[in-house]
């Protein structure tokens, strides 16, 4: 017999009512019925139903755990974190340029000549 065949006639001995079973049987199905209702839940308001879905237990795709969103959230602050500091930092670098070209005696139409890099460059290379 295969499982749909064995569900479709328990439903059926089921559907009769009781009095085609034995006194026994009914007896420990009832009981059955009894502590089946007793553990069953009751259906949780919105609200709660979201809550237990981002703070529970579960990884289930419908709702967000705390188990992903502290992790996600503490790995967006940590990227944010890194990116400000580079920049300042690029910052940083680019106010130490500006002030050495500004305090130089050289003059800026200079650095943007030619010949002074290649000047520059081969006096770097022979020291």
């Amino acid at each position: 017999m295969n499982e749909l065949h064995f569900a479709s006639r328990i439903r059926q001995i089921l559907n009769q009512g009781t009095g085609a079973l034995d006194a026994r049987v009914a007896r420990r199905l009832e009981a059955a019925r009894d502590t089946a209702l007793a553990r069953q839940r009751p259906e949780p308001a919105p609200v709660e139903r979201w809550a237990d879905n981002v703070l529970g237990n579960g990884w289930s795709w419908g709702g967000l755990s705390a188990r992903v969103l502290l992790p996600a959230l503490a790995l967006v602050v940590a990227a944010v974190g890194i990116y400000r500091w580079q920049e300042s930092q690029r910052l940083a670098e680019v106010v130490e340029i500006d002030s050495q070209l500004l305090t130089d005696d050289l003059p800026i139409d200079a650095y943007l000549d030619r010949g002074f890099q290649n000047w520059l460059k081969k006096r770097a290379a022979e020291q």
